[in-house]
This record gives structure tokens, sequence and C-alpha cells, in this order.
């Protein structure tokens, strides 16, 4: 939790329409800080104490798969969330049972159920950094 007693989400999607969806979406429940690349998410991570991490699959370079596993090891905390249109795909599936997804949401999202998902993940959040102290 940051300063202001809030949930610090990190959204990292490379079409600017969902960044600036998910700000004015959330921005008056959570701290919001926005990436349009995986090289943008990394930035914001090494500059801010981030609980919760969405990110698109589908980005041109990096997927979100691959930018969520490469962050692993410098930024293990936080709760990482992987959004995509494509749940089923067996890469998804091997992302969640390896551990680098807690959760996969399908797009498009709806606010109500996204809000609560990661007020969920900030609770995963919470509990997992109350066992590692």
């Amino acid at each position: 939790m940051g300063a202001a007693g809030t949930i610090n989400v990190l959204y990292v999607d490379d079409e600017i329409f969902n960044l600036n969806a998910f700000k004015a979406s959330f921005r008056r429940l959570f701290n919001v800080h926005v990436a349009q690349s995986a090289i943008e998410g990394r930035k914001i991570l090494e500059t801010q104490e981030i609980n919760i991490i969405l990110t698109d699959q589908r980005m041109p370079v990096t997927t979100g798969i691959d930018f969520l596993k490469s962050i692993i090891p410098d930024f293990p905390k936080p709760v990482r969330i992987l959004l995509t249109g494509y749940a089923d795909s067996n890469t998804v599936i091997d992302a969640i049972h390896n551990g680098y997804v807690y959760q996969c949401i399908q797009k498009p999202w709806v606010q109500d159920e996204l809000q609560h998902d990661i007020e969920k993940a900030f609770d995963m959040y919470n509990s997992s950094t109350a066992v590692q102290n």
C-alpha cells in the first residue's frame, strides 16, 4: 500500500484507448500507473511501489506473459494479472500453472468485476507480504 493508503496498480497495454479507459474507470479508487510497453512498465516498477500489475497479453515486441516472467527476479512481490481475449490458450494456462500469472481476466473487462479482482489480488499481496516479514 502506498503512502495515501491506496492500492498501487500498474497497467501495461500497447493500446492507448485501453490505458485511458482504465485510468478513467479506476483513478478515484486506486493509484493508477499506465505504460504503453514492457520497457515503460519496468521503468515504473523501478521508481514506484506497485502492488498489482495488469498487462495485456498481445503486445508488439514482448507478450504480457514474457513481461511478467522477466520482472519476477527483480520484482517478485506485485500480484500479476493477465488481460486477454484468449484465456483458454495453452500458453496462458501454463503461465498460471507455473506461477507467472496469478489470474487471467477475459477482455473486454467489466469495471465492477475487475475492481473486485484487483481488491482480491491486493488481499493476496498483503497476505504474501505478511508471510515474508
